[in-house]
């Protein structure tokens, strides 16, 4: 088990289309104690993205290699490409002094608060199942049939709720922000 300062790490999972992303783009324009883990990948860089800004990318063989010497804190294949997030990465944010968000699936949440005890965990929840579909739908980048999976593994998602710290319901994005800020500075911040 790592150490690190209690609730040093806030872990952020939610279902696809539930506004985790935006929730987190929001919270560190809020406050530059904040900070964003930066993932590792395999996959391909996409044009304007940065190494070690956008992700850490990794070849196959470096990313195994780091895994097989236990560099990872959490790692997942992904769409045949492996993703994961770097101790260091951690390690050095904490020593900056820096409260590290992580915007993690709920295989990766449980990882990171069985590694990291003291690590503040909020897991978001649509309003309604029929609201995160239309939600989905409203960003026309999926199928009908990518929609349906992608509804099926948030039935799976939000049955581990239960298992996070704290659960907020996005039902208005600015009333969130706000509730999930509130717990950072509850737990992390008036906690020092």
């Amino acid at each position: 088990m790592l150490k690190a300062h209690p609730c040093r790490l806030v872990v952020l999972s939610a279902p696809s289309g539930t506004g985790k992303d935006t929730i987190a783009g929001r919270l560190l324009k809020m406050d530059d104690r904040l900070t964003l883990s930066c993932s590792a990948t395999t996959r391909r860089r996409k044009p304007g993205e940065t190494d070690g800004v956008d992700y850490y990318f990794l070849s196959r063989e470096d990313f195994e290699n780091r895994v097989r010497s236990g560099g990872f804190v959490e790692y997942t294949d992904y769409g045949g490409n492996l993703y994961g997030t770097l101790k260091s990465d951690i390690s050095e944010r904490i020593e900056k002094g820096k409260i590290v968000l992580l915007v993690i699936d709920v295989h990766g949440g449980e990882s990171i608060r069985k590694m990291y005890p003291g690590a503040l965990s909020v897991f978001l929840v649509p309003p309604s199942v029929a609201e995160l579909e239309r939600r989905l739908r409203c960003r026309c980048r999926d199928t009908d049939e990518e929609i349906a999976k992608r509804l099926l593994i948030a039935e799976d998602e939000m049955e581990c709720a239960g298992d996070y710290d704290y659960t907020v319901v996005n039902d208005d994005l600015d009333k969130a922000v706000d509730e999930v800020y509130n717990l950072i500075l509850q737990n992390c911040v008036n906690s020092e």
